[in-house]
């Protein structure tokens, strides 16, 4: 596993409650990086590893830093502890970024749509920064959804972008609870649900040859996805990007407690797997630093091999067809039987 070792130069407020962490390129192993990928931050917080992906908001061609963006959650371990306690001239280990959020310029003839609501803008922002500065003849829309103006990350970054490429990036702002003037033409009251992404859809007369990229909740990705699904739109052309399991209670009508074999760094463990929770998450609570990076079965960071036993991955939001029979992700994958035994 390659890890970089990043300098906190800057620290960003973007809201009361967001915040943007700029590292210093490093000397000698630049950090090399798509507009769209994560970026995963290794902390040691009261004796234990924590692992967390977090988007980048820079992108490379535009920016002398490099960018993740923190939103405070509640009970984020990380994310809390990014906030409160990281400082200017802290050194910070990272991973290797990742992530295929990315943008395909062969892929692509029509305009770029981004659909984004809350934090989920971070990758959006790489994105746009990437495509109106690579690609001369490319229309952007941004649509995205806030709960009002003083809550809007990047708000200063969007607008500054408008007016450098006045005729290339459309914003379309979204408010659930707006306190400004509601006849501005480019805020529309309440979320992005299905009518007014049809609205908004059906004014482009290419939009089968568009690009969608969409980051935040679930409601927001099958109100888009539904739209474009009717209107015929290729779905190699529709990204998602996802940082948390979707789990189906359905799905764990056949999973009990069960015990599990771990075989890691040449040494055995017995985990008690409770119901509910992953290998990966039993692995965690045991105080076993495994590797593992996105948690949400996007990459292949947690991958182990099934010597035993029976498994199954629950919550994969992309079909994974890069894994073999006997390969399992941990961070998703939960006991059948009572004999699995698994390697990593």
């Amino acid at each position: 596993m390659i890890t970089y070792t990043l300098k906190v130069v800057e620290i960003k407020v973007e809201t009361e409650d967001a915040i943007t962490v700029c590292f210093k390129q490093p000397a000698l192993k630049k950090l090399k990086y798509d507009a769209g990928q994560y970026l995963s931050l290794i902390f040691r917080i009261n004796g234990r590893r924590y692992v967390r992906p977090y988007s980048f908001s820079s992108c490379s061609l535009v920016d002398n830093f490099i960018e993740i963006t923190v939103k405070r959650v509640p009970k984020g371990i990380v994310s809390n502890h990014i906030i409160d306690f990281v400082k200017e001239g802290d050194m910070i280990e990272a991973m290797q970024p990742m992530g295929d959020f990315t943008y395909l310029s062969n892929d692509v003839s029509g305009d770029i749509y981004l659909w984004g609501v809350g934090s989920g803008i971070t990758p959006l922002i790489s994105l746009a920064k990437h495509i109106l500065f690579s690609e001369e003849k490319k229309k952007v829309y941004l649509m995205y959804g806030n709960r009002n103006k003083e809550s809007t990350i990047f708000l200063n970054q969007i607008e500054h972008l408008q007016s450098k490429y006045t005729n290339r990036f459309e914003v379309t702002h979204f408010h659930t609870r707006p306190t400004i003037r509601l006849d501005n033409p480019n805020l529309i009251q309440g979320r992005i649900d299905e009518h007014k992404v049809g609205i908004i859809i059906n004014q482009n007369n290419n939009i089968k040859g568009s690009a969608h990229y969409i980051c935040g909740p679930a409601g927001l990705k099958e109100s888009v996805k539904k739209v474009l699904s009717e209107l015929n739109v290729d779905k190699e052309n529709i990204y998602s990007e996802d940082f948390e399991l979707v789990r189906d209670p359905k799905d764990f009508s056949n999973i009990h407690t069960q015990k599990v074999k771990l075989k890691f760094n040449y040494k055995e463990f017995d985990l008690e797997v409770i119901k509910g929770k992953s290998i990966l998450e039993a692995a965690l609570d045991a105080n076993l630093e495994l590797p593992y990076s996105c948690q949400t079965g996007n990459c292949n960071t947690c991958k182990a091999i099934r010597l035993d036993g029976d498994l199954k991955m629950i919550g994969l939001v992309k079909e994974r067809t890069d894994l073999k029979s006997d390969e399992y992700l941990l961070c998703c994958s939960y006991p059948l039987s009572g004999n699995v035994c698994v390697e990593i």
